[in-house]
């Protein structure tokens, strides 16, 4: 008997499922807002050397404001005051004279910087004086944070194979509070950084269950709403930050505001079930039953102590064995979950650089930041509902194909179009950032139908590892137009086409129940080769030997 079959009986797809999407939509708003965080607290506004200090033998004491910028900072072309850069000596000349003083030497700062706070009431730049040779290090506090992802991807994705998802879940709230509300009180920027590991350490489980456990308790036909539904969130979260940005302009209450939302997370999780699949692949068979029978109250179906006791579900042949602990070992013990996870994680990968490539490098409308930023987190809506249509019309595999071919392929053509025709650039890319959304939805989604219940979690958390990874990466491959201004562009083009490409060698899930243990990975692999009459792409993941239903 497959789980299917009991989660037909209490309906897969009624209130209780769009409960649970509910209870974590909150904690999927936030995530975003954590993710690209580093875009607000991080900014650089304008700055100049602060000259106040300066005295030029008690001459400068005579002067306006304006007189003494003149004489102590050089400028750009544009007449703007260099930001790093004071004359070594006061220039007076130059108040006779138009000239820039481009000729004179120069000293850096000495006396610390000046900020411009129309934007900004404080930010890590101004707070610490992250600008000029320390500019860097504003950037790396997101290099940071996403350690910290990733490293939680490894961790919660174990976690939650060995002690479930709910427990976890909670364990993942508590450490993002905790860390997120301490990093707004750090005292010095090497605290800040490790308190922002933390904090993506502890995010990161909240980003893997909250998909996870949803499409656990969904049927087959649903997978693809539910996972899309879900997916939702990050932009409505994407959306809000640009809006809490704008009316917290200071760093750390910024980060308190957008970490609040997770208390309310905690309170709502009481009423989060735990997966049913997950117990019953541990023997508690008893647990799992009590879950089912609440689903099938909510969607006013029979009960399933009325037709299954639970001696019966206890000798569902979920697991291979039932006292083995899965770990990531078991991503590549076996020929096809070896190949499985090889290409998963080459996907993954991929489009997570893809993604975060084309996102740090299409140029805003000629708006602000805060209304630029909506735009773009606005742009994601329609991209997710274009998944969902062609998830299920044409199948995961080759939309995951499709979305990624066509994302390298606009940003190959952007590469020969003339710079003079920007509206039509800014078009191809915007509709280039709207596949690379929607190749990162499907993935999601792709990923947890293709792992078995024993190792999903490690599967997604191992995947998350590697895109997270892609991430980091991103940047670096944007430095790059040093060395040649089309190289990002040639580079971020061919990795999507590859992956699209690679995408084609996995496994169809589209209308198949999903695997529950290695063995239904293994076996469909073996009947593929004694048996023609099934589609390959079905077997991977539907065994063709049918257990008989109790």
């Amino acid at each position: 008997m497959k789980f299917e079959t009991l989660l037909d009986e209490v309906d897969g797809f009624g209130p209780f499922q769009i409960l649970i999407l509910i209870l974590l939509c909150t904690p999927r708003i936030v995530l975003p807002c954590h993710f690209l965080l580093n875009i607000f607290i991080a900014a650089v506004p304008p700055h100049r050397c602060d000259i106040s200090t300066l005295d030029g033998g008690g001459l400068l004491q005579n002067l306006s404001l304006e007189q003494r910028l003149t004489v102590s900072l050089p400028v750009q072309d544009n007449g703007i005051p260099k930001s790093c850069e004071v004359f070594a000596e006061p220039q007076f000349q130059l108040l006779s004279n138009s000239s820039s003083g481009a000729h004179l030497p120069t000293v850096h700062c000495r006396s610390g910087w000046v900020y411009d706070n129309s934007t900004f009431t404080s930010t890590l730049a101004t707070e610490w004086d992250l600008v000029c040779d320390r500019k860097s290090l504003s950037k790396t506090t997101a290099t940071i944070f996403f350690a910290g992802v990733m490293a939680g991807a490894i961790a919660f994705g174990y976690l939650c194979d060995k002690y479930g998802r709910k427990n976890t879940l909670l364990a993942s709230y508590i450490l993002s509070i905790v860390f997120g509300f301490c990093s707004a009180f750090a005292n010095s920027y090497i605290l800040f950084t490790v308190l922002r590991f933390c904090t993506g350490f502890g995010l990161a489980g909240i980003s893997l269950i909250s998909v996870v456990l949803s499409i656990e308790w969904s049927d087959v036909g649903h997978r693809a709403l539910i996972g899309v539904m879900g997916s939702l969130a990050w932009c409505v979260g994407n959306m809000f930050l640009a809006g809490f940005a704008f009316l917290v302009t200071d760093w750390r209450m910024l980060i308190m505001t957008v970490t609040c939302p997770l208390g309310f997370a905690v309170l709502t999780w009481w009423w989060i079930p735990e997966s049913a699949r997950w117990l019953l692949a541990n023997s508690r068979a008893k647990e799992a039953q009590t879950y089912l029978n609440k689903c099938a109250t909510f969607n006013k179906k029979p009960l399933i102590s009325s037709k299954y006791k639970w001696e019966m579900l206890s000798n569902m042949k979920i697991k291979d064995n039932q006292e083995k602990n899965y770990s990531f070992i078991d991503l590549v013990k076996t020929p096809k979950m070896r190949q499985l996870t090889l290409l998963t994680g080459i996907i993954w990968y991929r489009v997570a650089t893809t993604y975060y490539g084309i996102s740090l490098n299409i140029t805003g409308f000629g708006l602000n930041m805060y209304l630029t930023h909506f735009i773009y987190a606005a742009i994601e809506f329609p991209a997710k509902l274009m998944a969902y249509f062609f998830l299920n019309k044409i199948g995961r595999r080759k939309c995951q194909a499709g979305t990624l071919l066509l994302t390298g392929t606009c940003i190959f053509i952007n590469i020969f179009m003339p710079k003079d025709l920007w509206h039509v650039r800014s078009v191809i890319a915007t509709l280039g950032k709207g596949l690379s959304e929607a190749a990162f939805t499907t993935v999601f989604l792709y990923t947890t139908e293709i792992y078995p219940t024993v190792v999903r979690q490690n599967g997604v958390g191992y995947t998350s590892f590697v895109g997270r990874l892609g991430v980091a990466v991103a940047p670096l491959i944007l430095l790059l137009e040093d060395v040649w201004t089309l190289l990002p562009q040639i580079i971020l083009s061919s990795v999507a086409i590859f992956s699209g490409l690679v995408s084609l060698l996995l496994p169809e899930t589209l209308n198949v129940r999903l695997p529950e243990t290695i063995d239904d990975i293994e076996k469909s692999r073996r009947d593929h080769v004694t048996s023609n009459c099934v589609e390959s792409s079905d077997v991977v993941l539907e065994p063709e030997d049918k257990e008989e239903e109790q």
